[in-house]
């Protein structure tokens, strides 16, 4: 069926095909990534887009030598499949299988496991700057970024030093007029603006390579050339702000067309000092619902081919807590016209489009910029708002001394709503939510929660918002629950007793608290009595609850889809120990001292023993310890 991709060894074969070849082979990935979508949900419209970038720079470069760095990572999936993995490409972003994103373990070709965005200019220059001091052959080195990442600040930092250093690197501007959702800001004007440059980009290379050869003279004959080869220079193309940087630019070329990429590639390839190579490509290239709809496909559902038409599987009709939580921001904004809503470049992954339609007004994406977006944040609360700051918990990391210094040093009501926290199923470690718990609640003045169900969502958004200081509200990436009966309103720093039992208590922190109520269910039956405590707060934790728990039974079961080291179970360990309690009663289920790996959230959870068959095997451990004691 792919009869030039299933002879593939490695990269380096694709210096041996002729450019028809090189076409059909694209031809063969597209029908690859259009066959994997039919089975499961993948990143798709992005790797459409950069088929033919992938292989002109694996048949111009030969990256076993040679570095490169793929920025975010969730376009790699033609690389992988030009790298040696196409007879495992079946297996990406199952339990056991392929990384969806660069991983170091499956090939050499991958340099860094990337998943977030913004950083690769920074690494890559730091591999050239380390392979020069090493000596040796010299070693090419490529960054491959995405017009949506480009915003970063780190990109800056990067460019600026790279500038500076003078050092032989490439960075290939990947311009999709694209993040997951249409870029926004000044940057991505400017981009458009090069992008319609009238100026064939060859005949401003020559025209450069000319004015580089003017002879000059002494003052002021010399400063009235400078002037005028710069003044020439600036009339011929735009990139200018790069130029001043300390790259030389040259764009924007065609991103589609092979020969074309060839062509530059082979040209830069013998250049000296920093270059920023401006491609221009089309998200979902090659195949026309991605290209009409590149938003939706960017990771969209499984899918049928419907007489050509793509129509997603059945996904079943239960909502999200992202659903949840979007609902409750939106019933929020339409009570108090203070409230307003920041995110990241995450509209479509936080389901806010109706959000963003309802209130555009107060709804502020600033790109991937989530260290800008919380400091913005601080400054419209200082100003009288009451912004929700919405953003993915393993991208909320990026923001982290602007949490401590512009919002909780401040004491500022800024409310933080992190989505996908906890394990995100097949993105894997670069996007698992678990270190939130920790990180959260290490800072003064910071209120940490974490519902245990759908109706707590909404309950916990109104709470956070009459808070004269910051708040956190973590939920994960899933079919979110609804727990049945008369519930506890939202009171801070209490927990919920959703039932007591005399043998012990489970305490749950977040949304495994069905899983909890399922294993006190089982342990009934056996006739072991447990409890099930909603923790709600991470901080300020519960200590009444901490103390009766361990006073009236015989342990006490910490339950959190985060890491146990700084997490829910530290607080409550922290909390026995103040209270002068026996801590050796305490068991602590959660995320180990590791990264954990990709596959499905339900997989993973049986695995770390956070289903209900762990929780309550966890439990029958301690009854026997403490029968074993007595």
């Amino acid at each position: 069926m792919h009869p030039l991709l299933s002879k593939i060894e490695h990269a380096g074969d694709l210096q041996e095909m002729s450019l028809h070849e090189l076409q059909q082979l694209g031809g063969e990935i597209r029908d690859v990534l259009c066959n994997l979508l039919s089975a499961r949900t993948a990143h798709f419209a992005s790797n459409l887009g950069v088929v033919e970038l992938c292989l002109a720079l694996h048949s111009v470069f030969d990256f076993r030598n040679d570095r490169l760095i793929w920025d975010t990572g969730h376009q790699i999936y033609p690389h992988k499949l030009i790298t040696g993995r196409y007879r495992e490409f079946s297996t990406i972003r199952t339990k056991a299988g392929l990384m969806g994103y660069p991983n170091p373990e499956e090939s050499p070709y991958d340099l860094f496991m990337t998943g977030h965005a913004g950083c690769s200019i920074s690494s890559v220059l730091g591999v050239k700057s380390g392979d020069d001091l090493l000596g040796g052959e010299e070693r090419r080195a490529v960054a491959v970024i995405g017009d949506g990442a480009f915003p970063s600040g780190i990109v800056y930092e990067a460019m600026n030093n790279a500038g500076g250093l003078g050092k032989n690197l490439l960075v290939i501007l990947n311009d999709n007029k694209m993040s997951i959702c249409p870029r926004v800001g000044g940057m991505a004007s400017y981009l458009d603006r090069l992008r319609t440059n009238p100026f064939y980009t060859g005949l401003k290379t020559e025209v450069v390579k000319a004015l580089n050869k003017v002879p000059v003279f002494g003052d002021p004959m010399e400063r009235f050339l400078a002037q005028l080869k710069e003044g020439v220079k600036a009339g011929l193309h735009g990139g200018m702000l790069f130029e001043d940087l300390g790259f030389r630019y040259i764009g924007p070329v065609e991103g589609h067309d092979i020969a074309v990429l060839r062509k530059y590639l082979k040209m830069i390839k013998g250049q000296e000092g920093p270059v920023l190579l401006h491609v221009v490509t089309e998200k979902g290239h090659g195949f026309k619902p991605a290209v009409a709809d590149p938003v939706f496909f960017h990771t969209p559902p499984a899918f049928e081919n419907d007489n050509g038409k793509a129509v997603p599987k059945n996904q079943g009709g239960s909502k999200a807590y992202t659903h949840y939580a979007r609902d409750a921001i939106s019933e929020q904004m339409a009570g108090n016209e203070k409230v307003t809503v920041l995110t990241a470049a995450m509209c479509q992954g936080n389901k806010l489009e109706p959000v963003r339609e309802k209130f555009p007004e107060r709804f502020f994406d600033t790109g991937i910029c989530e260290s800008h977006a919380v400091a913005f944040a601080a400054g419209q609360a200082k100003a009288g708002l009451r912004p929700i700051v919405t953003i993915y918990s393993t991208f909320l990391q990026r923001s982290y001394d602007q949490i401590f210094q512009e919002v909780a040093l401040q004491n500022l009501p800024v409310t933080f709503m992190l989505d996908r926290a906890g394990l995100a199923g097949p993105d894997g470690p670069t996007h698992h939510g678990v270190f939130d718990l920790g990180y959260m609640r290490l800072f003064p003045r910071m209120v940490v929660m974490a519902p245990g169900d759908a109706s707590d969502l909404g309950a916990m958004l109104e709470f956070a918002l009459e808070q004269a200081g910051p708040v956190a509200i973590r939920y994960p990436k899933a079919t979110a629950a609804e727990i049945a009966g008369e519930r506890a309103p939202i009171e801070l720093g209490r927990s919920e007793v959703l039932r007591w039992g005399e043998a012990g208590t489970i305490f749950c922190c977040g949304t495994q608290l069905e899983d909890c109520l399922h294993a006190a269910e089982k342990l009934a039956s056996e006739g072991i009595d447990v409890g099930v405590v909603n923790a709600r707060f991470v901080k300020p934790i519960d200590r009444d609850m901490v103390s009766r728990a361990l006073e009236e039974g015989s342990f006490l079961v910490t339950v959190e889809e985060a890491a146990l080291m700084g997490g829910f179970g530290s607080a409550v360990l922290e909390v026995a120990t103040d209270l002068g309690l026996n801590a050796s009663c305490i068991k602590r289920l959660g995320i180990p001292d590791q990264f954990i790996e990709h596959g499905e959230r339900g997989e993973l959870l049986a695995d770390l023993e956070l289903d209900s068959i762990g929780i309550a095997r966890a439990c029958r451990e301690m009854v026997n310890a403490s029968d074993a004691v007595r």
